[in-house]
């Protein structure tokens, strides 16, 4: 089904008429599903451009996981290109789409020669990396007179390396620093058979803290604060080298937690997004936006183990990162309704307890938000479509192509 963005109202809707309106708008579909609220879904993606503030928008499909939401984004002016999360994924994207990033380095040789093989695909797809061994792999796969020139970025690192605090961010590249930035670039442009065309440098610190959780938020907006003077002048520092030794087509950097402070970065071209897209509830912890929660899944009551606690069919559907309940769905309707500490969201069955629990009986459903936003088109094959209180059609999901990507 097509999914048009630029048509229809963009709303972010009270959670008293949202949720009973989603449970009237499948009442007569069974089993668990997941919904895509078109309106939720308008309103995050004009928000994310306002956001962005003209800088262009590339959609991070780790986040997204429908082929239909990709289209429809895309077709919005102000997005711009797909950042992927693996290399048979973007090969399965670049059918349709001429600008796919893979947003990690890839080992997977099979992929690896498609590419080399299809003359469309190299011109259409670039790779990842932040070491001289991934290229040697690739390489080794298929040699540079075998196959086009294979396109490439560097990973750069964006965390903060503190005096005091020592390393706040995620691990990613080795390269650090200008000087390795611009050596790793030397020695791409040296050697045959790739072309350097971006950088990125992903400041997950700050795209991926929320800084209104409530628990330490002081701290966390003075670390942030402090790795964003500091980032903007190594990123700019590593852009002007490695521009001095090929001429980039992007820089590309942030993610749906900080495109205000990344879009205001000159050093950057495009940032990325995803996630802001569905809104899961890990983005109810940040100050400088609200979006609307517009997926969420219902899984049905099948045991009523005390009065005040029901056990519904599934649950276990965790986004990535630690394993905290910020990490875990969470209940939202019928509201008052809590995990329980020794068992958190089980894989085939998930206990909730509460006073909501004496009203619900078998059969009945419970709404849940997922965490980040990917996680939860890894269990069903289809989002249904809901505008108001109908169901207006079915979005699949990778998993309902018969895709497994990772």
């Amino acid at each position: 089904m097509t999914i048009d963005l630029l048509e229809g109202p963009a709303a972010l809707v009270a959670d008293a008429q949202l949720w009973p309106a989603l449970d009237r708008a499948v009442a007569e579909r069974s089993g668990p599903l997941a919904t895509i609220h078109l309106p939720g879904l308008r309103y995050n993606a004009a928000d994310l451009l306002v956001r962005a503030s003209g800088v262009p928008i590339r959609v991070a499909s780790k986040s997204v996981r429908v082929r239909a939401v990709l289209d429809a984004v895309l077709r919005l002016p102000g997005y711009r290109g797909i950042l992927a999360y693996t290399l048979p994924e973007a090969l399965w994207l670049a059918r349709d789409h001429d600008d796919v990033v893979v947003g990690y380095p890839t080992a997977d040789r099979a992929a690896i020669a498609r590419l080399a093989a299809d003359e469309q695909a190299a011109s259409r797809v670039t790779l990842m990396v932040d070491d001289l061994a991934q290229l040697d792999l690739i390489d080794a796969v298929v040699p540079p007179s075998r196959r086009p020139r294979l396109r490439v970025a560097i990973d750069a690192d964006a965390s903060w390396r503190a005096a005091v605090l020592g390393h706040i961010g995620v691990r990613r590249s080795p390269v650090h620093e200008p000087a390795q930035a611009i050596t790793l670039a030397h020695r791409i442009v040296a050697r045959g058979g790739f072309e350097l065309v971006g950088l990125m440098m992903y400041e997950a610190q700050i795209a991926g803290q929320g800084d209104s959780t409530g628990s330490g938020d002081a701290l966390i907006r003075w670390m942030q604060g402090r790795s964003l003077a500091e980032l903007a002048d190594r990123r700019a520092a590593i852009v002007r080298g490695v521009r001095s030794v090929a001429p980039l087509r992007f820089v590309n950097g942030g993610g749906t937690g900080s495109l205000e402070t990344t879009a205001a970065d000159t050093a950057v071209t495009e940032v990325t997004a995803g996630s802001g897209l569905f809104a899961g509830h890990l983005f109810d912890g940040y100050r400088a936006f609200h979006p609307a929660p517009a997926t969420a899944f219902a899984l049905e009551v099948v045991r009523k183990p005390t009065p005040d606690i029901v056990t519904v069919l599934g649950g276990g559907w965790i986004a990535s990162g630690p394993p905290l309940p910020s990490r875990q769905p969470l209940p939202v309707w019928p509201a008052g309704l809590r995990m329980l500490a020794r068992e958190g969201a089980g894989e085939v069955q998930t206990p909730l307890q509460g006073e909501a629990a004496r009203r619900l009986s078998i059969g009945d459903r419970v709404w849940f938000r997922h965490a980040k936003s990917g996680e939860a088109a890894e269990h069903v094959e289809a989002y249904r479509l809901v505008e108001g209180e109908r169901v207006v059609g079915d979005a699949p999901t990778y998993r309902g192509e018969g895709q497994a990507f990772l």
